[in-house]
């Protein structure tokens, strides 16, 4: 590349050469569905002078749609208490991390509560069982 900008050519060209030139480019047009699937060109069957108008109240239409939605929408305590929504306050990227510790905090809470729970003679002394029941034997 150069450092010096290029100017365009300016040399005029013939009459002939232009009708070639523009031909040539008429040919290679893409063909109007072609522009309506890329969306350059509107696909309606209305005239031009009213696509425009046709295009906002389409545009109107669909936010009119989305702001009905949004009023419908429940609250985030309706959908934390009907378990869509998960109860925390976490970043979602934590959530699943928060999830299994308090998983395995549980855990923990029931082994620790399970190796010390009381004797049955304990709870005899007590008074929460009776002397003859034996929680232990399967009846």
């Amino acid at each position: 590349m150069s450092d010096k900008l290029e100017r365009p050519d300016e040399t005029p060209i013939s009459p002939v050469q232009r009708r070639d030139s523009l031909e040539k480019h008429l040919q290679q047009r893409p063909d109007p569905q072609d522009l309506k699937e890329k969306n350059i060109l509107l696909d309606t069957n209305a005239a031009p002078s009213l696509q425009a108008a046709a295009h906002e109240l389409e545009r109107q239409r669909a936010t009119d749609s989305l702001k009905k939605g949004l009023e419908k929408r429940p609250e985030r305590d309706e959908l934390v208490e009907r378990n869509i929504l998960p109860d925390s306050t976490a970043a979602p990227t934590l959530q699943g991390h928060q999830k299994e510790l308090e998983k395995h905090m549980r855990a923990d809470s029931l082994n620790e509560k399970i190796a010390n729970r009381p004797k049955p003679d304990e709870l005899v002394k007590d008074g929460i069982l009776e002397a003859d029941e034996n929680p232990m034997k399967d009846d």
